[in-house]
């Protein structure tokens, strides 16, 4: 009775090992990885970091480390010693605000992303109502120049933390 019940179980181990064979023959393999281009040696001019003019800072204007705060939060931006512009309005010595909500500043001599932690204000806005949820958050003033591009160092606030009850 053994041989019985023992040669449908070869033959399934047998067909099984043989249809893996074959799929992984019919399989095609990935295509090549096309070659990368070199990354240009250095930034164009216009995506360069400026330096800040000497003393220049922003801050937030109501706002202090550790405040407990209730949604929505209105949050003011300071600017001393640096013109407020719009983006795209390239005059020397100005830029526009960049609020980073639960995230780290941009790197340098590429524009400030774009995405749910860099909050931009091309327009020349000064403050901005946010919707926060409950919990801790980390907020940061960094100022751009007219094309988004940090400053060199940086011109960015303290970094701040607000709970949201």
């Amino acid at each position: 009775m053994r041989k019985i019940y023992a040669l449908p179980l070869a033959l399934s181990v047998v067909l099984a090992l043989s249809a893996c064979s074959k799929k992984a023959e019919e399989t095609p393999a990935p295509p090549a990885a096309e070659p990368v281009a070199a990354a240009p040696a250095e930034a164009p001019a216009e995506l360069k970091s400026a330096p800040a003019p000497e003393g220049a800072k922003v801050y937030f204007v109501d706002l202090k480390d550790g405040a407990e705060v209730t949604s929505p939060v209105t949050v003011k931006f300071g600017a001393d010693g640096i013109e407020i512009a719009p983006a795209g309005e390239d005059k020397p010595n100005s830029g526009h605000h960049h609020l980073i909500v639960d995230g780290d500043v941009a790197p340098p001599d590429a524009p400030i992303p774009v995405d749910e932690h860099y909050h931009h204000f091309g327009k020349g806005q000064t403050e901005t109502v946010l919707e926060l949820a409950s919990g801790p958050h980390t907020l940061q003033l960094e100022f751009g120049n007219y094309l988004h591009v940090p400053f060199n160092p940086p011109l960015v606030s303290d970094k701040i933390t607000v709970t949201v009850k």
